[in-house]
């Protein structure tokens, strides 16, 4: 896969910048400082946004889009290990000095994210105090999420693991309703796509989830999470 982006014309109506809530915890001086740094940029689903083992070049805030975060082994296995929406960022680890990516970043739901050079990022990161404290607690946060993920992997069955994997989607879009293909889940939970179809139609023969598709409902929020693991409380969106 490559990357296309698609920078918004000016005559469409952006997503207002608070819509990132990682970039709403700043001081306004900062965040009309890192804004004028920003190009507004469309996602669409399934691009790359950078491969690990590749150089990061740009940085980028979610507003209303979802990417996720995959570790890849041998070139083509994967496991999701996190993911970005409007409360976080991708590419947090340039903030540690560390410009090679260590995941795949993949767009797993289309729509608007503000796009800023990494090196520029680098700069006013080592000049912003709030930032620093901000992208502390992030990059930490990240962490806590791939270490529980990579226990819950090793110990937990698939249609638990699964329910976790919808919650967290759910929690990061907003929304009971979204779309995620049989194959994109089998790359996130590290599986066969036949082990997604049996998961997904027992969650949907409990009356937890509705799933044609890859159209995703959520029925039952408060049945999927008793299905689900504990991992969902470690690493669900922050609130």
């Amino acid at each position: 896969m490559t990357l296309t982006l698609h920078t918004v014309p000016s005559s469409e109506s952006p997503p207002p910048r608070i819509g990132n809530r990682l970039l709403a915890t700043l001081p306004e001086d900062d965040l009309d400082i890192l804004e004028g740094l920003c190009e507004l940029v469309e996602l669409e689903a399934g691009e790359v946004l950078f491969e690990a083992g590749q150089q990061i070049d740009a940085i980028y805030f979610p507003l209303d889009s979802l990417v996720s975060l995959l570790a890849v082994a041998e070139g083509r296995m994967t496991l999701e290990v996190g993911s970005a929406g409007r409360e976080g960022m991708v590419g947090a680890s340039v903030a540690l000095g560390q410009r090679t990516a260590q995941v795949r970043a993949v767009v797993q739901r289309s729509g608007h994210a503000l796009r800023m050079d990494a090196q520029d990022f680098s700069a006013e990161y080592a000049a912003m105090e709030a930032l620093q404290h901000v992208l502390h607690r992030y990059t930490d946060n990240l962490l806590s999420q791939a270490i529980q993920i990579a226990v819950c992997s090793r110990f937990h069955v698939l249609e638990a693991r699964l329910a976790r994997s919808l919650l967290v989607t759910r929690d990061r879009l907003q929304s009971d309703r979204f779309h995620m293909t049989h194959e994109f889940l089998a790359h996130a939970l590290g599986v066969r796509r036949v082990g997604v179809t049996k998961a997904a139609s027992a969650l949907q023969g409990q009356g937890l989830i509705s799933y044609s598709r890859g159209n995703i409902e959520i029925l039952d929020p408060a049945g999927l999470e008793a299905v689900s693991c504990h991992c969902y409380q470690q690493v669900r969106a922050p609130v």
